[in-house]
């Protein structure tokens, strides 16, 4: 037998067109490009059609793009009361149920031609908010708000979920962050999808298959822990004593360390300078800001002092939980919002492993017994 890579740690499984993840130079590649040089700078829909089609949309194509979405967003009947059945349960769960239903109106929902599953992308990207902002609505007691077909994806959750229109920097902040988190090589999720479409299985249920994985916190992360974090150390002055008693005993810093980089994490880049920018309109956030940046440098002197060698450096969960909060949204509901940008990402992969057409199917070693008998 060949020698076992666990966790699949180093295996390559396939090339892809998608994405690039560098961990020792702090590089992230989406579609041929830089992270920091689209984030912030096109629409989430725009990032969208990169991954799907391979090319970043015109400046003329982009209004046909985002009317086309915004047709997509409302939710058949079956699915709200989905939503409304789970409405107690945490929004991710809520997300992977009603996942599972979004193909309810589609004539052949295992279509899985390239035409099929460009369709179906669609409806996923302009859907998953719909879920999550109709989860915050109904959880709360109160009735989904339709969405409003004139306004672009970040901006129309918002209003779904608070009301009213979103401040233009809101709604540009939580596009920045479903930009940044769009895709991100073969993590877990990810390789979920693609391991589901392998069979020739519908992009729904790839899709599905991924949320379910997301979940899990050693992938989709601790952002909400962050912000306790901050909460708890009240002041810069007390950042250094609380971070050294916590590693004392035993646990650990949130917001720092990742599987793959080794250098600071490139999103943690892009979102820094969105909650700068967000903190700018807002007093309290300047100041919870303000901490965390104090925090943030203290910590990294910290972790490098106690454990040395171990290039513990800032991850995307530190400014995530800093966007995300500034914008309203509760704890519970970050994980949510990274699958609402991720989806674009998992739809890419499960086109590009639907066009391979290759089942992924590894061996395993067996270690059990052998050789028992039933006594009777």
């Amino acid at each position: 037998m060949p020698a076992i890579a666990a966790g699949l740690q180093g295996v390559v499984a396939t090339e892809t067109k998608l994405s690039m993840v560098d961990g020792q130079a702090g590089q992230l590649v989406i579609g041929g490009y830089d992270v920091g040089e689209i984030a912030g700078k096109v629409s989430f829909e725009e990032a969208c059609m990169l991954l799907w089609r391979g090319v970043l949309p015109g400046k003329e194509e982009v209004p046909g793009i985002r009317k086309e979405l915004a047709t997509l967003r409302a939710l058949r009947p079956e699915t709200l009361e989905i939503i409304k059945t789970a409405r107690n349960a945490p929004p991710i769960d809520a997300l992977r149920m009603a996942c599972a239903t979004l193909s309810l109106d589609v004539s052949n929902p295992n279509d899985i031609s390239p035409a099929g599953d460009l369709a179906m992308a669609k409806r996923l990207a302009a859907r998953f908010p719909t879920v999550v902002a109709a989860h915050a609505r109904m959880r709360q007691g109160l009735e989904p708000i339709a969405p409003r077909p004139e306004l672009g994806l970040a901006e129309n959750f918002l209003y779904m979920v608070f009301g009213e229109k979103p401040h233009p920097s809101a709604a540009k902040a939580l596009d920045t962050y479903w930009v940044t988190v769009i895709d991100h090589g073969m993590n877990a999720s990810t390789f979920t999808a693609r391991v589901i479409a392998s069979t020739r299985s519908d992009m729904v249920s790839a899709v599905t298959g991924a949320v379910g994985a997301l979940k899990g916190p050693l992938h989709g992360g601790a952002p909400g822990p962050v912000l306790d974090m901050l909460v708890d150390i009240k002041t810069a002055d007390r950042a250094e004593a609380w971070l050294r008693k916590e590693l004392e005993e035993g646990r650990r810093v949130m917001g720092f360390g990742h599987r793959v980089y080794k250098v600071r994490d490139p999103r943690a880049e892009v979102l820094s300078r969105t909650a700068e920018e967000m903190a700018e309109a807002d007093l309290h956030n300047r100041k919870l800001y303000d901490l965390a940046r104090s925090v943030e440098k203290t910590a990294l002197k910290v972790l490098d002092e106690v454990k040395p060698g171990r290039n513990l450096r800032t991850n995307v969960e530190f400014y995530t939980a800093l966007v995300l909060q500034s914008i309203g949204l509760l704890p519970d509901q970050f994980v949510a919002m990274f699958a609402c940008g991720r989806v674009g990402g998992w739809c890419a992969h499960v086109m590009e492993q639907h066009g391979q057409d290759r089942l992924i199917r590894p061996q395993s070693e067996y270690v059990g017994p052998r050789g028992l008998r039933v006594a009777r």
